[in-house]
């Protein structure tokens, strides 16, 4: 692998176990269950955990979540988010013109609890119970607030502070706890101790059922213990793209993941595998295949239950990847439209163990603290995935009763002649599928380790012609692309959160290397 030439804090972590995840004490989390007999999925699931207490401005104990994972001899990808209250009616939000971005109008079933009990039953070595011990022991106890985090919950403040239960929970002496101060949570330790008790029946079908139920009433909102007691999983299995020798695997629709695939693939028809890393000549290849895959999605990708016209695979069709490569010109950026296939804020972790386990996981409330709204006494902030949905009549997207929006988060998994090569994520909203090929084109075609592919600078398409970067893709790289008619804006990486943060696990003989990115407070660990 190549020699690291970006600015770094951080070294690769080299481990026959290992375990990175974007707060320290999750690791720790993960790095305990490991320590005492558990495997990858323990691992997982307690630094999960823990990072509802620890990092609750990207996720909570009412996110939703997926993951994909070799259990040693196959792949699995399970689909762990909910889906809309069945009073969700078009007619609802007939008098809006766009979903609503907080509130109890935007919270649709939270799958994260479901996640944690489906995954451990089916492959957890450890009692359930166990997974829970040290994120119970944090909100009981308290927990030093990390910077990222305490900086990402100063900013949430002027929109939150007025949501149903959101200061009694989080705004300890009116404001937002300053970085190193200690912050506890008893409600949610309370609440965790239930669902590890009751293995999730309290929060779906039992008192924690209720007491949602009963907020949202208060609030003449849609959700009904009923809602939450008909929530179910699926385990989706993957869909996959070859690239550079390699198959990208992400879950299917509902979720974004396609797109990255998508621009693989397109990326897979031109030029780019000759082209030098951060050039240029490849990073404009990379945005407007991005971009193509973009406005692909947003006109059809939706709950799969909903996918009629046009399905995951026709956007995968080898042949019509090929002619969306064929519109992109080299030489100038555009503003592409959908094609036609048929003619006519969050939190993300990798675990791997010493039998060859590997999980990529990820979970999230969506926009910073989700809904901001939290059930009294409980701890439970819930996620606003609703503003996935849109108002868009016909669209297959379209909100509606029982039905899952589309989503933003992402797992990652890399497989390699069969046997699995890197479990990986990024958070940040949209920049997750712009990320997951960003972090594959420089690990798998440029041979970067994860620490390095996490250390690089980023690009982030936002619309049209506009694209973010990063100061560190350097004047060179940022003058080619304006030159090709970019509008480039740069960012400082901490202006607004907005490149994500990455954590990676790749397979080498005989363990593993990691990587997490230095834009959040984590951290990769192993032994």
């Amino acid at each position: 692998m190549t020699f690291n030439p970006y600015p770094s804090r951080r070294s690769p972590v080299l481990a026959r176990n290992a375990v990175a995840t974007s707060q320290p004490l999750a690791t720790q989390a993960g790095i305990a269950m490991l320590a005492q007999g558990g495997n990858a999925i323990d691992a997982a699931l307690a630094a999960a955990i823990t990072l509802t207490v620890v990092e609750p401005t990207g996720n909570g104990i009412g996110s939703d979540a997926f993951c994909i994972l070799w259990d040693g001899k196959e792949l699995h990808g399970l689909n762990a988010s909910g889906r809309s209250p069945s009073a969700w009616t078009p007619q609802r939000f007939a008098p809006l013109t766009a979903m609503p971005s907080r509130g109890w109008e935007t919270v649709t079933v939270p799958g994260a609890v479901s996640a944690w009990v489906d995954l451990s039953a089916k492959f957890g070595r450890l009692p359930f119970p166990a997974l829970f011990a040290p994120a119970i022991g944090h909100a009981e106890i308290g927990f030093l607030v990390s910077p990222v985090i305490a900086d990402l919950w100063r900013r949430a403040i002027p929109e939150l502070k007025d949501q149903p239960g959101f200061a009694e929970a989080f705004l300890p002496q009116g404001r937002a706890p300053r970085v190193g101060e200690l912050f506890r949570a008893p409600a949610m330790a309370q609440t965790l101790r239930a669902i590890a008790e009751s293995k999730g029946e309290a929060f779906y079908r039992g008192a924690l059922a209720e007491r949602i139920e009963a907020f949202a009433r208060q609030h003449d909102a849609a959700m009904t213990a009923a809602d939450l007691s008909r929530h179910a999983n699926d385990w989706c299995g993957t869909l996959h793209q070859d690239f550079a020798g390699v198959a990208l695997h992400e879950i299917p629709p509902n979720g974004q993941g396609i797109a990255a695939l998508m621009a693989l693939g397109i990326l897979g028809e031109t030029e780019f595998a000759s082209l030098a890393p951060d050039s240029a000549e490849a990073l404009h290849l990379e945005i407007e295949a991005i971009k193509l895959a973009f406005a692909d999605i947003d006109a059809y990708v939706a709950d799969l239950d909903h996918m009629k016209a046009i399905t995951p695979a026709d956007l995968l069709l080898p042949g019509y990847l090929k002619r969306r490569a064929q519109s992109i010109d080299p030489k100038r950026a555009q503003d592409f439209g959908a094609g036609a296939p048929k003619e006519g804020g969050t939190v993300c972790l990798a675990a791997a163990d010493a039998d060859g386990m590997m999980v990529s996981y990820i979970q999230s409330n969506y926009a910073g603290f989700g809904s901001g709204v939290v059930v009294p006494g409980t701890g439970i902030s819930l996620q606003n995935r609703g503003l996935g949905f849109t108002l868009e009549p016909g669209h297959p997207n379209q909100v509606g009763p029982n039905k899952r929006p589309f989503h933003t988060i992402i797992p990652g998994f890399v497989m390699k002649g069969g046997a699995p090569e890197m479990a990986f994520g990024l958070m940040g909203g949209a920049m997750q599928a712009q990320g997951h090929v960003q972090m594959v084109v420089r690990t798998m075609l440029w041979n970067q380790d994860p620490q390095t592919a996490a250390d690089a600078p980023r690009w982030r398409y936002l619309a049209g012609l506009d694209v973010a970067v990063e100061p560190a893709l350097g004047e060179a790289a940022i003058a080619g692309l304006t030159a090709r008619g970019h509008r480039i804006g740069v960012e400082p990486p901490d202006a607004s959160y907005g490149f994500g943060g990455a954590q990676l696990i790749r397979r080498i003989e005989g363990g593993y290397i990691a990587g997490s990115d230095p834009r959040k407070d984590g951290c990769a660990a192993g032994f």
